[in-house]
């Protein structure tokens, strides 16, 4: 598993430096993007190469050796250390064509791939974002004002004895900020989930020090996340902990606050995998469907109630299948079907969200899914009032539903909406039902 960060911006906004910085400080390995334009780039001057001769250009990649030490940050082209001379004004000029050429592109995007597999990595440059690492972890675009950036550059340039002025710089600055930007293949844009960072006023140190913020929060988050989807061994103890926590919950909280009252539960068969089909009222319904029913109910609950501590434990306990709902949580949808085929009860809440039905809201069509994918009977349950405390809770179990008929039609959208539609029509009457 690999951590990424990826940092997009202009020359000269000092991703370069700070990018080796935070590499150091957070033990991740840096890959630096744009130095390996640079060597294409003075490959081709010492090979006396132009722009338009694309057949050499190909013969040169093929053979061309680009290695990035970590260490001691040296830069090695065909086994030679050329860390200055990928920083000279010759190249500087002529690189930003050379990275637009598709081939070039190709070319290194991969091997950066390579370089990043199964590592937790820094990398910098113009398209890391949005097509090298467009599903990074941590996405950044680093900006500045383009008269900073050339001081910056031209500061460089007077350390390492470069000749130049300041208008020079300025001016190449703003062809290649341009030419970035229109570039056909790998322009450089701003991902629309990056982080915009802009360090015009900012220093190497406090950009440094945000940028360090950034991933240790995401890093934090991900730790949590993680924890969220990991999943504990049936043991004994862990069975006979659930057995224990649902009827101390359900005989010393819901029959005594909530006066609850199971209604033909004679419905849900001792064995064998079904999918229980609910409304959704109050937070605390799932919680009364699990501790109320003899057999164990795995629910799918949104991955967010899991991040609190003890909610989180009794989750964990029952097995409840986290749902991240910002995205396509497909490792949600592998458990949910691995449940139903182990012959596990999955607990669905059709509306999606609390009271969705009395919001006008669509429902969800992820339960008439999962039958239909597995050839698995739904159980409709109604479930009556309103979790005020000392008011009664009635909990209706309706017929297993058998929509054999539609089995093995879940990608089509008609059949899933018409076993989404009875599933809901028989919720509701089980709600109204002997009030």
């Amino acid at each position: 598993m690999s951590f990424i960060v990826a940092i997009d911006g202009p020359a000269g906004s000092g991703k370069g430096s700070i990018t080796k910085l935070v590499a150091e400080k957070l033990n991740l390995e840096c890959i630096d993007t744009g130095a390996m334009y640079r060597c294409v780039t003075l490959e081709m001057i010492n090979k006396n190469i132009q722009i338009n001769e694309l057949d050499k250009i190909k013969n040169l990649l093929n053979d061309i050796d680009i290695k990035l030490e970590d260490e001691n940050q040296k830069v090695l082209l065909n086994g030679e250390d050329v860390t200055q001379k990928i920083r000279s004004i010759e190249v500087t000029k002529k690189v930003s064509q050379v990275s637009a050429i598709k081939e070039v592109r190709i070319k290194l995007v991969d091997l950066q791939r390579k370089m990043a597999k199964d590592k937790n990595i820094i990398m910098e440059g113009r398209d890391i974002t949005t097509v090298v690492f467009p599903k990074a972890d941590v996405k950044i675009y680093l900006d500045a004002d383009v008269e900073e950036r050339a001081r910056r550059r031209f500061k460089q340039n007077q350390e390492k004895n470069i000749e130049s002025t300041y208008e020079e710089v300025l001016s190449d600055m703003k062809k290649r900020d341009k030419n970035d930007k229109n570039k056909e293949f790998g322009a450089l844009k701003v991902a629309e989930d990056a982080i915009l960072l802009d360090s015009t006023n900012l220093t190497i140190k406090q950009t440094t020090k945000e940028i360090i913020r950034i991933i240790k929060r995401k890093q934090k988050e991900e730790k949590i996340d993680k924890k969220v989807y990991e999943e504990t061994k049936n043991t004994p103890f862990k069975k006979f902990k659930l057995f224990l926590t649902k009827k101390v919950v359900y005989y010393g909280f819901y029959k005594i606050v909530y006066r609850i009252k199971k209604v033909n539960e004679k419905n849900i068969p001792d064995e064998g995998a079904y999918i229980i089909c609910a409304n959704h009222v109050n937070m605390l319904d799932a919680l009364a469907v699990v501790c109320s029913c003899k057999r164990k109910v795995r629910f799918i609950c949104k991955e967010s109630m899991f991040k609190n501590k003890a909610l989180g434990w009794a989750l964990k306990l029952a097995d409840t299948i986290p749902l991240n709902r910002e995205k396509n949580d497909i490792e949600s949808m592998k458990r949910s079907l691995k449940a139903l085929k182990n012959g596990d009860i999955l607990g669905v809440f059709p509306e999606g969200t609390r009271k969705g039905m009395e919001k006008n809201l669509k429902a969800k069509s992820g339960a008439a899914f999962f039958s239909l994918k597995t050839g698995t009977k739904v159980i409709p349950l109604g479930i009556q009032g309103s979790f005020k405390p000392f008011t009664k809770v009635k909990l209706v179990f309706g017929e297993p539903l058998d929509f054999s008929e539609y089995y093995g039609k879940e990608k089509d959208k008609e059949a899933l909406e018409k076993v989404t539609n009875i599933i809901m029509d028989n919720i509701v009457m089980l709600t109204n039902r002997d009030k």
